[in-house]
Parts: structure tokens; sequence; C-alpha cells
């Protein structure tokens, strides 16, 4: 089982202000647990919603946090001030590479279209073997049931391998993601050779 002290876990997530108490309360029982284990949040760094939700427990908690976030950006999310180890970049291209440079897995808490468009993304590049780390799905209140079963079906209509649906772990609950990457082994560095169905 791989320990997770002073190892960087990224997390996706919501920025939205309007959020689901029950969603921030997950953010909560997330945060707790990077505290316990000594690792360290990699995240987007706005200060609303998940986001700055997750970030706030974790730093007023004693743990470290590292945002990544495009200068464009900056007024619309609005930089963590509680975050000091800050990383500015010029397109979302480039904050979604260094999201996932150099950690140990990544979470994905509920969000919107630019949490999903980062958890498929992640999924793409571990299909390719260019992110080996686990993927931990949040399933919290059934949130991405949906989107599990589109991936269902695109094996089921052959446009993935039956394997690939072990790219990702799902857990139901927030507090279970960081076990969850613990007890999950890295992906086959080959995986490009399997990486296409034929």
């Amino acid at each position: 089982m791989r320990s997770l002290k002073g190892a960087r876990v990224t997390v996706y997530c919501a920025g939205s202000a309007k959020t689901n108490p029950k969603y921030l309360e997950g953010a909560e029982r997330l945060a707790k647990k990077f505290i316990e284990h000594g690792a360290e949040l990699v995240f987007g760094g706005g200060k609303t919603g998940l986001m700055g939700h997750i970030a706030t427990h974790i730093v007023q908690g004693g743990g470290v946090a590292h945002g990544v976030m495009p200068h464009f950006l900056k007024n619309v999310e609005m930089n963590h001030p509680l975050v000091e180890d800050f990383i500015f970049v010029d397109t979302m291209s480039e904050r979604k590479q260094l999201l996932l440079s150099n950690t140990e897995g990544l979470i994905a808490l509920p969000g919107g279209c630019g949490t999903l468009e980062e958890l498929l993304e992640a999924i793409t590049l571990k299909r390719l073997g260019q992110y080996l780390k686990p993927i931990i799905i949040v399933n919290q209140e059934g949130f991405y049931d949906p989107q599990l079963a589109m991936l269902a079906r695109m094996v089921e209509e052959d446009f993935m391998r039956p394997e690939h649906l072990h790219l990702w772990t799902v857990v139901n609950d927030p507090a279970e993601a960081l076990a969850a990457i613990q007890q999950t082994e890295d992906w086959d560095s080959n995986a490009l050779q399997n990486a296409t169905y034929q």
C-alpha cells in the first residue's frame, strides 16, 4: 500500500459558489483525510465552491495546498487567499498538465463541464499510457451515474476494451478516496499497445 505522506494528490471539483451543502460536507471529509495522511492538495486554485472549500479546510487544518490557475481566470475564480504556493499559467491546457504533474493520483468530486472535461482527459491519458496513477471518481449522491453508464456503453459498443473499465475506481464517499488511491496499483506503462480495440 502506497504511503501518501508528502504526496501530491490532485482534486478536480466545482468552483461554482452555488453548491449543494452535501457536497461541501463531503469536501470537508476529504480534507480531513488529506490532513490525516499528510497528503498535499493540488487543485485549480479557486476560492469558491468545492474548490475553495476543500483548500480552506486543508490549509486551516495545517495541511498544504498547491494552486494552478490561468491568468485569465484570476478575476473570475479568484485565487485562494490562504494558498501560498501558486502557479499562474497562460492556458487551460497548461493548467491541466500541471495539475497531473508529479502526483500520486487524482480524485474527481462533483463539478461542472470543466471538472468532467479534466476527468475524461485524464482517463484518456491513462488509456494511452501517459498518466499511470490512480483515478478515483467520487460518485457522491449518484452524481456520476450517467457518466459511468456512458463509459460502460463505450465498452459495450466496442469503442473501448473491457479492461479499460479498470482505468478508474469508483467510491461513494469522499472520505474513501485517499484509501482507494493507496489500494490501487499504477497502470501498465505499456498501455498504449492495448489502447485500441482490434
